[in-house]
């Protein structure tokens, strides 16, 4: 149980992630924040960065084998880079349809993954 909810807070701290550092992005499609300026882009974004840190140490501290969890602190890094890119893959579909993803992206993904397989192998 205790890995489920580890990847379920670190799938949420890349949303968050994903929201903090590429929502900006796309701040000039809103009226609201057409003509923010970049001062307060990192202040909103720090908004963002406070439900990372509020998913993320939580997640860590649940998933770490020292506290009593099911993962190394290897293993709980890699899991976090693989949620990240995976995520990442995907609201970038989702918010920004005009990004090409190549094969070589998928391939690069594919190694990634390969990564959580090695890292757990015994």
């Amino acid at each position: 149980m205790k890995g489920i909810i580890t990847i379920a807070l670190l799938i949420l701290t890349n949303i968050f992630i994903f929201f903090a550092w590429y929502g900006p992005l796309k701040f000039k499609e809103f009226k609201c924040f057409e003509n923010i300026g970049v001062f307060s882009t990192i202040l909103l974004t720090w908004a963002f960065v406070f439900f990372v840190c509020a998913t993320q140490i939580p997640a860590n501290k649940i998933g770490y084998s020292g506290n009593g969890g099911p993962f190394s602190l290897l293993q709980l890094k890699v899991i976090q880079e693989v949620i990240s890119v995976v995520s990442f893959v995907i609201l970038s579909f989702i918010f920004f349809k005009n990004e090409p993803f190549k094969w070589n992206h998928f391939l690069a993904l594919i190694f990634i993954i390969l990564a959580v397989y090695f890292v757990f192998k015994k």
